[in-house]
């Protein structure tokens, strides 16, 4: 089995020295462990929050199903009888302490457990905001340019019931982000979750308590004029255990286009894609059923533009 050193690490207090790292880690595998962040996220948050996480999950069921599914944002899910390993609870802005408040009170959660859950948000925008200024400026690119602050940051903590009858079975089929970055708070002893190596070879990665898995999604290759990797991943189960995650998803702007700036744009580098809105590319997703990056097809920009 791959070890855990097998994903490329990035330190996050060692910019710019890790400028060319980080790039060619988001060029050949479109993932990378962050390391050196607890200035931002410290581990007694990360903690907290996950012992939160596993309380809410631990609720009754008609209080999660408050946990509504909206236009904008994904609610509770409940195991089904195609999924029935699977269980989530999220939000569509957790940068919008309004969602995070609605997101709160829909689960009747503590003033300790609120606190909580607020700070883990405001931590975790921050760092999100951090990775993609970093991964902008490491390419030439002004990352004012991006207006990032507007961005949405989506919300969702997982939970697989994995029992001894699903080892070896899916839990999650292959898929791509379709925003822009992802962070992943991984389960600190169990894993399951593989990702897709340039080869097409599956790579187990393994938990790695008191780090985070950063994931670039379909907006950043459109973004980066398809130099970065949007990376494919799945969940396995491999342990008759629960797996508890919490994810957190820079989406891209609304109501703005995603394309490539101009410094990524030039004659030995022709533009890949039209211009397109994250709005626009979920439709194309939803409508032709398409999860792991295949919708970038249709954004394909003509030749004449290349």
């Amino acid at each position: 089995m791959a070890t855990k050193s097998s994903i490329p690490v990035v330190d996050f207090i060692d910019f710019p020295n890790q400028s060319s790292k980080l790039i060619a880690a988001s060029e050949e595998w479109g993932c990378f462990r962050l390391v050196n962040f607890h200035h931002v996220l410290p581990m007694t948050l990360m903690f907290e929050m996950k012992v939160v996480v596993r309380s809410l999950f631990d609720l009754p069921v008609e209080i999660k199903r408050r946990n509504l599914n909206t236009n904008m944002a994904s609610g509770y899910m409940a195991p089904t009888a195609k999924n029935p390993l699977y269980e989530a609870l999220g939000l569509y802005d957790m940068a919008s302490r309004n969602d995070v408040d609605n997101f709160c009170s829909q689960l009747d959660v503590s003033p300790d457990q609120r606190e909580t859950i607020m700070r883990y948000a405001e931590a975790i925008h921050e760092l999100l905001l951090e990775i993609a200024k970093k991964l902008a400026e490491s390419l030439g690119v002004k990352s004012e340019s991006m207006g990032l602050e507007e961005w949405p940051c989506k919300f969702r903590i997982n939970k697989y019931h994995f029992t001894p009858e699903s080892v070896g079975c899916p839990c999650v089929q292959i898929h791509t982000d379709s925003g822009f970055l992802t962070i992943l708070q991984d389960d600190e002893s169990v894993g399951g979750l593989e990702i897709m190596d340039k080869s097409g070879e599956f790579i187990a990665v393994d938990p790695w308590p008191n780090t985070l898995l950063v994931n670039l999604g379909d907006m950043a290759k459109v973004w980066s004029n398809g130099r970065f990797c949007n990376v494919k991943h799945r969940v396995q189960c491999k342990e008759a255990k629960i797996r508890v995650s919490i994810a957190s998803f820079l989406l891209g702007p609304i109501g703005s286009v995603v394309e490539p700036p101009p410094e990524l744009v030039d004659d030995d580098h022709p533009r890949q894609y039209i211009p397109t809105t994250y709005e626009n590319y979920r439709k194309i997703m939803l409508s032709k059923n398409l999860q792991a990056g295949e919708a970038l097809a249709f954004l394909h920009a003509p030749m004449s533009d290349k």
